[in-house]
């Protein structure tokens, strides 16, 4: 019951917030369990007006949904965060993201989920594992 990537991007317009931040996925591959979406740089993720860094908040929500929608493609219902973490390793400038979300394990009730969080030059900015419920929410 996977979900290609057309019908993962109409699921996640349907949330407000990740159709406003413009969270698009350009890479849906079933074969890899991979999932690739990207999200432009707006002024209201600045750390701080005027200065093109992103503040940390809306890294880690890149890296909760990807993961999330990561497991989505996989089991195509709802897959509910438990837990998930965020080490950032350079900061981002002037930029817009790019995260790739690696299934590691899709359990009875609990999947794995590995995100790489890079920049237009591909260089990687940040790193996060999730857990999410497989079961639906």
């Amino acid at each position: 019951m996977s979900m290609d990537a057309e019908a993962l991007q109409r699921y996640m317009d349907a949330s407000p917030f990740i159709h406003w931040a413009g969270m698009r996925i350009t890479e849906a591959d079933h074969e890899t369990a991979t999932l690739t979406m990207t999200m432009p740089l707006r002024p209201e993720f600045e750390r701080a007006a005027d200065t093109g860094q992103w503040h940390g908040g809306p890294i880690a929500a890149l890296i909760d949904t990807a993961g999330c929608f990561g497991l989505i493609m996989i089991i195509g219902q709802g897959s509910p965060t438990i837990n998930f973490r965020t080490d950032y390793l350079k900061p981002a400038y002037n930029t817009d993201l790019t995260a790739t979300a690696s299934v590691r394990r899709v359990g009875k009730t609990v999947g794995v989920v590995d995100v790489d969080v890079y920049n237009d030059e591909h260089q990687l900015l940040a790193v996060g594992r999730g857990t999410f419920g497989s079961q639906g929410g």
